[in-house]
C-alpha cells in the first residue's frame, strides 16, 4: 500500500475528480512539484502494469478502477486470517483443536500459538470468554457479543479498503447476501428516512450495511436476537417502534429475511445512534439537557485555549446531536469505523487536536453519568470534521492572498481581466486593487501579488506577468507564485519559531526505545529541570496520550498536555534512529511539546509543520541516520519541509 503522504494525494484526486496540475497539487499537499511527481510515479509502481495516476496536459487524475483494485487489495498476513478463521468458526459452533488444524493446513502447535491472541481478540469485545477443555474449544456469551465480535473482525479486514457494499455483505453475510440486494436496502433504507424528517450520515450508513449484513447472516443461519434493551435514555419509544417497523420492512422486502421483534429494535438503534441526525428545521432536536450543556461549555473552554470560533448556534447543534449518538454508542461499547481517520489526523492534525480536546472535555463534564468516552481515533475523527467544517467557514478569506491588477486602461479591458482572474483564482486570490495606469508606482503596490500585463521595472517574485486575456498557463503562472509565496512564508516562520523554541540541552540521541510513557517522562523531565513545566504538565501529557496517540505520521510522535501551562513555550526532541514502540506503531521522532498560554499562535505552526514535514518515512530514515546534534536536526528538519 501507498504511504501516508502518497495516501493524502490520491484522497485528493478521489475527492475532487478532474485534471490538477501539480503546482496546484503541491500547494495543497504543501510540497514542491518534483514531490508531487515522485508521489505519482509510487503510486504507479503499486500495481503491476496498472496505471492509478493518469497524466496528460491538464496534470494529473486518477483512474477509479485502478484505485479500487489498489484499495480493495487484501494485506492481511497470514496469522491474521488464521485467527479470524478460526474465531468464525467458533461463532457457529464448538470446535476442536486438532480438527482447527487440519481445516487450517497447519500444525497443531500453530493453532495453539494462535489461540492466546483469539482469546484476547475476544475478551476485547466484552462479554464473550474462550472456553478450552483439552482439545474442545467454545466461544460462552450472548448473541449481541458475538455480533460485535464479528463486526470487528470485518472491520478489520476491510481497514485499507474502501467502501465497498460487496465485500462488506461476503465477510458479514458469509455468502448469504448479495452486494445488489443489501444496496437496495440501504437506498430504500435512506429514501424512507429523509422523508421521516432526518439527515443521513453517509459516512455512517456504511456500518449501517455491514450491521445490517451481520444481522441477516446471523438470523439465516438460525442465531436471531431473541430480544434487545435499547440503552437510550428518554428515548422516543413512538420513533424507535416506526424505525424498527421501516427496517423490518425493508429487511423483508429486499434482503428477504423476516427479523424478529429483537433484531428489528436492534437495528432500530443503530440507525438512531449512528446513521442520522433530526433535520432541525423539520423535527425538533432532541438533546439531553445535560448533553447540551456540556457540549456548549466544552466548546467555549476549547475555543479559548486553541484561539478559535466554535459558538456558531448551528454548529453546537449539530455537534451536540452527533455527540448524544457517540454517548449511545460509548454505552454500548460500538466502534464505528471512519474511513478518513489516517488522511484526517495525518493531513489535519490542530484540527484533530482540536478535536481531541473537544471530546475529552465533555467526557469530564458527563463524568457523573459514569461514561468512559475514550473512544479511540475513529471517532474523534467524525468530531474532526464536525470541527473542520466549522473552522473551514471562518478560513476561507483568511487563507487567501491579496492581489493587485496592473492592467492600462483600454475600454474595459481592465474589466474583463479581473473578471477573469476572480472567476479563475477566486479561491486563492482576493483583487484588492486595479491599476490603470501605464505608469503604476511599483513601491506603492503593496499585496502580496502584483498581476501586471505590462513588464515591471525590475523582476521580482511577487509580481507575475500575465496576458490581458487570462491563458491557463498564465493560472499555472500566479498559482506557482502564490505557492512559493505561502511556503516561503511557512518556512520562515518554522525556522523562527524552532531557533526560538528549541535548546542543545533539550535535545536527546539516541533515545531510548523503552516505550511512550517513558519517552514522554524522559523528555517532558528536560523541561521541569529547566523550569518550563512542572511535574503535572508531563502527567497531564501522558494522560492526553492515553485518549489518542499522538503518533500523527509513521514516523513522528508529538506528545503535549492539553493546557498551556508552560512557563514559556519550548521543545524537547529525541531521535532514534532504530525506532521506539509507539502503541501499535514504531516513530523515529519524538517532540515533546509544551505551550505557554501567550504562545498560542507557535502551537499551530510548530504543531502542523512539523507533522508535515515527518510524512515520507523514506526520507526520515535519512534524516535520522545522518544528524548527530541538534543544529543538524533543525537542518535536515528545514530541508524536508522545502522537499
Amino acid at each position: 500500500m501507498a504511504g501516508r503522504r502518497q495516501e493524502a494525494l490520491l484522497d485528493l484526486l478521489v475527492d475532487e475528480p478532474g485534471w490538477h496540475t501539480a503546482t496546484r497539487l503541491a500547494d495543497r499537499l504543501q510540497v514542491t512539484t518534483r514531490t508531487v511527481r515522485s508521489y505519482v510515479t509510487a503510486l504507479n509502481g503499486t500495481l503491476p502494469e496498472t496505471t492509478v495516476v493518469a497524466s496528460g496536459p491538464g496534470g494529473y487524475k486518477v483512474v477509479p478502477d485502478a484505485v479500487a483494485q489498489l484499495r480493495g487489495a487484501p494485506s492481511a498476513s497470514s496469522q491474521r486470517d488464521r485467527m479470524h478463521k478460526m474465531v468464525r468458526s467458533l461463532l457457529d459452533s464448538d470446535q476442536n483443536v486438532y480438527h482447527l488444524a487440519q481445516t487450517l493446513h497447519v500444525s497443531d502447535a500453530t493453532v495453539n500459538n494462535d489461540l492466546s491472541r483469539v482469546r484476547a481478540l475476544v475478551r476485547a469485545v466484552g462479554d464473550l470468554e474462550l472456553i478450552r477443555s483439552g482439545p474442545a474449544l467454545s466461544l460462552h456469551g450472548p448473541e449481541l457479543a458475538r455480533r460485535r465480535l464479528l463486526t470487528t473482525l470485518v472491520q478489520d479486514e476491510l481497514t485499507e479498503t474502501t467502501f465497498d457494499l460487496g465485500r462488506f455483505a461476503d465477510a458479514a453475510g458469509q455468502d448469504t447476501i448479495s452486494s445488489t440486494a443489501l444496496a437496495g436496502f440501504r437506498d430504500a433504507l435512506a429514501e424512507r428516512l429523509i422523508s421521516m424528517g432526518y439527515f443521513v450520515n453517509e459516512f455512517a450508513i456504511a456500518d449501517l450495511s455491514l450491521q445490517v449484513a451481520v444481522t441477516v447472516g446471523r438470523v439465516r443461519r438460525g442465531k436471531p436476537l431473541e430480544s434487545f434493551a435499547d440503552p437510550a435514555d428518554g428515548a422516543d419509544g413512538d420513533d424507535r417502534d416506526r424505525l424498527a417497523h421501516v427496517v423490518g420492512h425493508l429487511a423483508l422486502t429486499t434482503l428477504d429475511t423476516e427479523l424478529g421483534a429483537g433484531d428489528r429494535a436492534y437495528l432500530a438503534s443503530v440507525i438512531r445512534t449512528r446513521v442520522v441526525v433530526p433535520d432541525t428545521a423539520r423535527r425538533p432536536a432532541q438533546v439531553p439537557t445535560d448533553v447540551d450543556h456540556a457540549v456548549r461549555a466544552a466548546a467555549e473552554q476549547v475555543g479559548r485555549e486553541y484561539a478559535v470560533d466554535l459558538t456558531a448556534e448551528g454548529f453546537l447543534t449539530r455537534l451536540s446531536l452527533h455527540m448524544q449518538n457517540l454517548v449511545q454508542r460509548s454505552k454500548e461499547g460500538a466502534i464505528t469505523r471512519n474511513p478518513l481517520t489516517k488522511s484526517l489526523k495525518s493531513t489535519y492534525p490542530m484540527i484533530f487536536e482540536i478535536a481531541v480536546a473537544l471530546v475529552g472535555a465533555i467526557g469530564r463534564r458527563l463524568d457523573s453519568r459514569n461514561l468512559d468516552l475514550g473512544v479511540g481515533d475513529d471517532e474523534i475523527a467524525y468530531v474532526t470534521m464536525h470541527v473542520g467544517g466549522e473552522l473551514e467557514r471562518g478560513r476561507t478569506r483568511e487563507a487567501q492572498l491579496s492581489a493587485t491588477i496592473v492592467c492600462p486602461g483600454y475600454y474595459e479591458l481592465h474589466e474583463l481581466l479581473t473578471s477573469s482572474v476572480t472567476r479563475s483564482l477566486g479561491d486563492d486570490l482576493d483583487v484588492a486593487n486595479v491599476v490603470t495606469r501605464l505608469d503604476p508606482d511599483w513601491d506603492a503596490l503593496q499585496t502580496d501579488l502584483v498581476l501586471t500585463t505590462i513588464d515591471p521595472p525590475a523582476p521580482s517574485e511577487r509580481i507575475v506577468r500575465i496576458r490581458p486575456f487570462l491563458t491557463e498557463a498564465d493560472v499555472d503562472r500566479v498559482n506557482a507564485a502564490a505557492s512559493r509565496l505561502r511556503r516561503g512564508r511557512r518556512l520562515r516562520r518554522l525556522r523562527s519559531e524552532l531557533r526560538r523554541y528549541v535548546s542543545d540541552e533539550a535535545f536527546v540521541l539516541p533515545l531510548p526505545d523503552d516505550g511512550s510513557e517513558a519517552a514522554i517522562r524522559r523528555l517532558g523531565g528536560l523541561l521541569v529541570d529547566h523550569g518550563v513545566i512542572d511535574a503535572e504538565h508531563v502527567t497531564d501529557a501522558i494522560s492526553r496520550e492515553a485518549m489518542s496517540s499522538t503518533a500523527f505520521t509513521e514516523t513522528l510522535a508529538v506528545p503535549h498536555s492539553m493546557s498551556m501551562t508552560a512557563s514559556r513555550t519550548a521543545l524537547a526532541i529525541g531521535v532514534s534512529p532504530s525506532g521506539i514502540s509507539w502503541g501499535s506503531q514504531r516513530v523515529h521522532v519524538v517532540v515533546f511539546a509544551a505551550f505557554s498560554e501567550a504562545d498560542r499562535e507557535a502551537f499551530q505552526t510548530v504543531f502542523e509543520q512539523f507533522v508535515g514535514a515527518f510524512s515520507s518515512p523514506e526520507r526520515v530514515q535519512g534524516l535520522v541516520q545522518r544528524v548527530h546534534s541538534l543544529p543538524e536536526f533543525l537542518d535536515e528538519v528545514t530541508q524536508l519541509i522545502e522537499e
